[in-house]
């Protein structure tokens, strides 16, 4: 994957700006000696913010932007003058990004739309000029709050892709042979295991005026979940689909032993998977005669729809297309779809990523982080002190 520009995977250190300082001046003029305060207030830190880009589809130009912080706000100047805002930075990520605290693994937020903006890290907030405490019986107050500090946090990103229909089995099951047959994708082949070294996605034509996409994963090996293969890293992008299109070859020894093992890994990976709509592809059936596949229909899984296909003569591709689409667009698909995000953990983590060591710079002198918003009003407020209405 380190040669690779599809990137699905990346750690980065985000720290959004602090809020400039309130200005204590006080107002001096030609005939005016006690002008009074007019120190004004200080500006916003920048934020960071993720926006979603539908031309992007890899995670690439992060790998090389690890440290994204925005500036801080200025300090407030005099006759009630505001310091300037903090500048944001963006970060552009591809759709279907889900970002996840690199610390505990919680799930922060996904983007899903074009154009689409969240706020990541908020700026902190620019004090109040000493203006603003003027009361009449403090007339000069010689103080102004501080700026709000910044947030620094550690996040993970990873890119799901957004698929209709994803596909899972066992390396070597015509997942990449389907998929080059049935859409315009063009997936490496060959005879050999983990020829799919990284996801893709094809668009399939159906009926004409129709389509739909599917999404091809490396695939998966008993005992994935705890690391053997490839592991269940790549299972993130089925997370999105729709329909789970399993995939056991006619000459496999045990097709339900298969499946199960192939469910079972899903389930570990995400137990809620489990709860998507699922359909069974037996492929490379062109090796199978009528007697050879009334006897495998026997000793397949129950309750799942099931379909014998060949991508390579054709041999029932326009009946899963038909299955795939039912699927897809039933009643209780639409209202049982829902995505739940895991949280992360030890087996699903990129260990090259995680190793990857932030050099942070030393905290000021004045460090406010620790503070509740309780804290900040008692520190910084006088009690006695009201805002000046005008």
């Amino acid at each position: 994957m380190s040669e690779s520009n599809f990137i699905d995977y990346v750690k980065i250190l985000c720290r959004s700006g602090k809020g400039g300082a309130g200005s204590r001046h006080f107002h001096r003029a030609k005939y005016i000696p006690k002008g009074g305060p007019d120190g004004g207030d200080g500006g916003r830190g920048g934020h960071i913010i993720l926006r979603g880009n539908r031309h992007m589809w890899t995670l690439l130009p992060l790998r090389y932007r690890r440290h994204v912080f925005a500036t801080n706000g200025q300090s407030g100047g005099e006759n009630r003058s505001t310091g300037k805002d903090g500048e944001d930075q963006i970060i552009e990520v591809p759709i279907g990004t889900t970002v996840f605290d690199a610390e505990s693994g919680d799930f922060l937020c996904e983007v899903t739309e074009d154009g689409e903006e969240i706020k990541l890290l908020r700026g902190g907030k620019g004090g109040l000029g000493n203006w603003h405490f003027a009361t009449a019986t403090n007339r000069a107050p010689r103080y102004a709050q501080p700026g709000q500090p910044a947030i620094e946090k550690a996040v993970v990103l990873e890119l799901k892709l957004l698929g209709d229909v994803g596909l899972v089995g066992f390396p070597n099951a015509g997942k990449s042979t389907l998929l080059s047959a049935i859409s315009a994708a063009k997936p490496k082949i060959a005879d050999y295991p983990f020829t799919t070294m990284e996801p893709s996605l094809g668009i399939v034509d159906y009926r004409g005026d129709k389509s739909f996409v599917m999404a091809d994963i490396p695939g998966i090996i008993e005992g994935a979940s705890e690391g053997k293969g490839l592991g269940l890293r790549f299972l993130r992008h089925i997370e999105r689909n729709a329909v789970l299109l399993f995939m056991v070859p006619a000459d496999s020894d045990d097709i339900r032993k298969d499946y199960e093992i192939l469910l079972k890994e899903l389930k570990e990976f995400n137990p809620e998977l489990a709860d998507k709509s699922r359909v069974l592809a037996i492929s490379k059936s062109d090796m199978l005669d009528d007697e050879l596949r009334e006897e495998l229909a026997k000793e397949l899984p129950e309750g799942i729809p099931t379909v014998f296909i060949s991508a390579v003569t054709g041999q029932g591709l326009t009946e899963l297309k038909d299955l795939l689409w039912r699927e897809i667009n039933s009643e209780d698909n639409k209202n049982n779809f829902t995505i739940t995000h895991r949280k992360l953990d030890t087996r699903h983590r990129v260990q090259e990523e995680d190793d990857f060591i932030f050099e942070q710079e030393e905290p000021e002198e004045d460090d406010f982080s620790n503070m509740t918003d309780e804290d900040w009003n008692e520190e910084f407020w006088d009690e006695e002190s009201t805002v000046n209405p005008e």
